[in-house]
């Protein structure tokens, strides 16, 4: 029995060194095709990775009354910080689709929604007639289990049930993170938290 603490570390080890290389000689592979024309999604995916980092807020907000939230649609990240500054969350998030359809600048919450309903806009319509008129709240809701609307009409940060969207150019205007995280970011914004999308 006394070789058997040793004999776990060990293992341990292994594996912890082997999960390193298999990480490793995956690297050269993902870079190869994120350099390829034909696969243009492992190199935003590589970038998204590699800009992915905490901010503070200084630069962007005067204060942080009411909470602060920036959308950084470069890195497809959403930063969060309390009023008192003692809580930074940083989230993964999807961006919109185009360019066009991407607004940047200041705006606040206007109104936390616990079960969002969805209906497309005229716009939304008009480039996907096939979508129906209107979806309830629940797991087929394009709007996941939370939105925080934003004083811009027809803006919101929003859940998804649709996890493969998140990191990617994939709204029609608003910004999604994964479920649990709208949960955990609806909890703490408020009616007022200040908002910058750059």
């Amino acid at each position: 029995m006394t070789g058997f603490p040793n004999d776990r570390l060990n293992r341990r080890r292994f594996l912890g060194t082997a999960a390193m290389a298999l990480g490793a000689s995956a690297m050269p592979a993902l870079a190869q095709q994120g350099s390829t024309e034909a696969d243009t999604s492992v190199t935003v995916v590589t970038h998204n990775i590699g800009s992915f980092r905490a901010r503070d807020w200084r630069p962007y907000f005067d204060n942080t009354r009411n909470g602060v939230v920036l959308v950084d649609i470069t890195s497809r990240a959403v930063h969060y910080w309390s009023e008192d500054q003692s809580i930074y969350k940083l989230y993964p998030s999807s961006i919109p689709s185009s360019e066009d359809l991407t607004r940047r600048g200041r705006t606040s919450v206007v109104l936390k929604d616990p079960a969002p309903t969805w209906r497309p806009t005229a716009s939304m319509k008009a480039r996907n007639p096939e979508w129906p008129d209107f979806i309830p709240a629940g797991p087929d809701n394009p709007l996941g289990s939370r939105a925080l609307h934003l004083s811009w009409q027809y803006y919101r940060i929003h859940g998804t049930h649709d996890t493969r969207k998140i990191g990617r150019r994939s709204s029609s205007g608003c910004i999604g993170l994964y479920n649990q995280h709208i949960e955990e970011l609806y909890e703490m914004a408020k009616v007022g938290t200040q908002v910058l999308i750059i």
